[in-house]
């Protein structure tokens, strides 16, 4: 066989039964994120991949900062795999941390079972999927003994969901790391090159609780909550009309995405306090965006007599802008995304906000591409259910394989 893609995919195939029980063993972890207890997740990884030959590196981030964040605990991994002297340093990155599973599953959010051709689980699709994606394509790249040159390395990181500072913001900021690319989770049937910012706010209102039965001896904050989100709807109707150029990419958006309140239905609520998430186009400028939301928020609640209003920022995530750096890469990849998957895979932006910014603000040109359908919705990514159709994780580590043989082959 003299294909050097040809040799790629049959290993990819010949090891696809051992890459859908690795998946499952990594979803049979819980991550979740709160509470983000997530290092035994990264030890369990680490002993799967010793198992293979391939040895991981434990950076644990020391646990005041951890906690500072809201979180138990992260080791972030590292593994290296270097062919030969010169050529580029390309990194695989997948985040292991994802949302609590919530109700109204029919299969077990941590069981890692298949059914008609899916695997279900909590971060089946985001993204452990992409653990075991970026994992075999390396075995099977390793096992082809192509001439190549450079090196590949895995970063397998567990804070994406409170905003990745801790997993590769934490390994760019000291040093362990600095690839010449990036490959980031995503799905297969497009590669993104762009994506949303957002900023995520704490607001609480303090008023002063009181017996129902004398409403009057009180100050109802959930009035003034209630005041707050009609402004805070209305304003997100008018960021319809700020259109982004870039594809998959729309408007801005504001959701509201928790409230809590009060102590019980006979006493006139004291406190109230709302999380909010703003999404931001990449051509928005982040701290433009911040004023804006905070002066709203802050003139509602001033006609709101003895409310006393805090805003505490929970994260501020720069969006991830086009980058001309990328071009091998995305070129790689839609190419034999088009062989594998047999369609065009086109370049777009996303509104999601991911890690991938972090590399991008180091100066690491990046994509995001992996193993998952279409749409997060398709995958039931953080809904019940999530699945993915193995089928798209076999072709997407296929495509990752002959993507880094290319760049590697350069």
């Amino acid at each position: 066989m003299t294909d050097p893609y040809a040799r790629l995919d049959e290993a990819v195939d010949r090891h696809f039964d051992e890459e859908v029980r690795f998946l499952q063993a990594l979803v049979r972890v819980p991550t979740d994120t709160p509470p983000g207890n997530n290092a035994p997740h990264a030890e369990k990884t680490a002993e799967l991949l010793a198992a293979m030959g391939l040895v991981a590196e434990r950076h644990p981030v020391p646990a005041a900062e951890v906690q500072a964040q809201g979180m138990q605990s992260i080791t972030n991994l590292i593994v290296r795999q270097r062919f030969g002297d010169g050529g580029p340093t390309i990194a695989l990155n997948a985040h292991g941390d994802v949302v609590p599973p919530g109700e109204g599953w029919t299969h077990d959010p941590y069981g890692g079972e298949v059914e008609g051709g899916k695997l279900y689980g909590r971060a089946a699709a985001v993204s452990k999927s992409d653990f075991a994606s970026y994992t075999f394509a390396l075995c099977a790249l390793r096992g082809s003994k192509a001439a190549l040159k450079g090196t590949v390395e895995l970063h397998f990181t567990y804070d994406e969901e409170f905003g990745g500072e801790l997993g590769p913001g934490w390994l760019l900021r000291h040093g362990l790391t600095k690839p010449d690319y990036l490959i980031a989770a995503g799905f297969s049937y497009q590669v993104v090159t762009a994506h949303c910012g957002c900023l995520q706010l704490e607001v609480a209102l303090h008023g002063l609780a009181s017996h129902a039965a004398y409403p009057h001896t009180g100050v109802d904050a959930l009035q003034a909550a209630n005041r707050l989100l009609t402004a805070l709807y209305a304003h997100n109707e008018g960021l319809r009309a700020r259109q982004s150029a870039i594809e998959g990419i729309t408007h801005p958006y504001l959701n509201v995405g928790h409230i809590e309140g009060g102590t019980n239905t006979n006493v006139v609520p004291g406190k109230v306090v709302l999380k909010l998430d703003r999404r931001m186009i990449p051509e928005e400028d982040v701290h433009a965006v911040e004023a804006e939301v905070r002066a709203l928020i802050e003139s509602t609640v001033a006609q709101c007599p003895g409310i006393r209003l805090e805003i505490k920022r929970l994260l501020l995530a720069h969006a991830l802008e086009p980058q001309g750096g990328n071009a091998p890469l995305v070129a790689a990849l839609r190419k034999h995304g088009e062989a594998v998957f047999g369609e065009p895979i086109p370049v777009s932006g996303t509104p999601l906000y991911t890690d991938v910014r972090l590399y991008g603000a180091a100066g690491v040109p990046a994509v995001i591409y992996g193993a998952g359908p279409r749409t997060v919705l398709e995958s039931n990514a953080k809904r019940a259910d999530e699945h993915l159709v193995l089928q798209d994780l076999r072709r997407a580590t296929k495509v990752v394989a002959r993507t880094l043989h290319d760049m590697l082959s350069a």
